[in-house]
């Protein structure tokens, strides 16, 4: 049992201690997520306010500040909390002889870098995406992703706001993924989490772009501001489930954009029950609220 206390314990004190030296500039730049999700949010901003697709949303657009405050918490503080439990899972499992290379399928180490890093990023978004489809798909994980489409007008913030519940959903998933890989990230995956991170906040950003002939390949903001569309097409329970890439909706004929004017509606039937403040969305979907009653 000491052991199990000792790996939680020391787990969460390595988290803390990781994100004050990010903050303090104590890590290497490229691994330094906290001020680099400051630098892309503050980037992508700016081409929200410069290039504004839909002209008539306000800079500070309604919850904007709601939004930045989930980044930042999703990011970092909630990863600090769970950070101990999946270390306790970590060597549960490793006592039942379970390792990171109990699933490998395809051993990436000995590949090229950029090879590695190419099939590192493809498999964490097909993960991914195929996570979001259940999301979607089924009623119980649903509640917990209608979160993220309470949004009532998009901006690149909206990429972070989501039920810390989803975490739990994703991470035994991705982890999994790296198992398959061979056990391991490459040395360069930092690469791959910053691209995503750019790819996230672009996909929700108030900016127009789609890519050119890429929008087969690669998400964009046309294509996702349709994912949260408010009236989806009949008998469809969710389109463009795309993270980064837009690939997998085309191959499984989840794709849909019927027009790019970007001004439709969007959030769910049913939104205006989801809690306006920040606690009130941290502990929704377990048990009702009044509102459900």
């Amino acid at each position: 049992m000491e052991i199990y206390i000792n790996s939680f314990i020391n787990a969460f004190k390595n988290n803390v201690q990781w994100t004050w030296n990010s903050i303090v500039l104590e890590v290497p730049w490229y691994t330094n997520y906290f001020w680099g999700l400051i630098i892309i949010s503050l980037l992508v901003w700016v081409l929200e306010v410069t290039f504004p697709w839909r002209k008539e949303q306000s800079t500070f657009r309604k919850d904007f500040w709601l939004d930045g405050f989930y980044m930042f918490f999703n990011f970092f503080v909630f990863a600090i909390v769970i950070g101990g439990f999946y270390e306790l899972l970590g060597v549960f499992f490793g006592d039942l002889g379970i390792s990171t290379k109990s699933l490998t399928i395809i051993d990436i180490s000995a590949l090229p870098k950029w090879i590695q890093l190419v099939v590192f990023f493809i498999i964490l978004d097909f993960v991914q995406w195929f996570t979001h489809v259940l999301l979607h798909k089924y009623p119980f994980l649903w509640t917990f992703h209608k979160i993220h489409h309470s949004v009532k007008e998009m901006g690149f913030a909206a990429h972070l706001r989501y039920h810390w519940m989803e975490n739990i959903f994703y991470k035994p998933l991705k982890t999994i993924g790296v198992m398959i890989l061979g056990g391991f990230e490459p040395e360069q995956a930092y690469i791959v989490h910053f691209l995503a991170i750019a790819i996230g906040h672009f996909n929700h950003a108030n900016i127009k772009i789609t890519w050119g002939p890429l929008k087969y390949i690669l998400n964009n903001p046309v294509m996702h501001l349709y994912h949260h569309s408010y009236i989806l097409p009949k008998g469809s329970y969710g389109v463009n489930f795309g993270i980064s890439l837009s690939l997998w909706d085309y191959i499984f004929k989840t794709n849909y954009i019927p027009e790019d004017s970007g001004t439709i509606e969007i959030g769910f039937p049913g939104d205006e029950k989801i809690p306006k403040s920040f606690l009130g969305q941290l502990t929704y979907g377990f048990g009702k609220t009044k509102k459900d009653v």
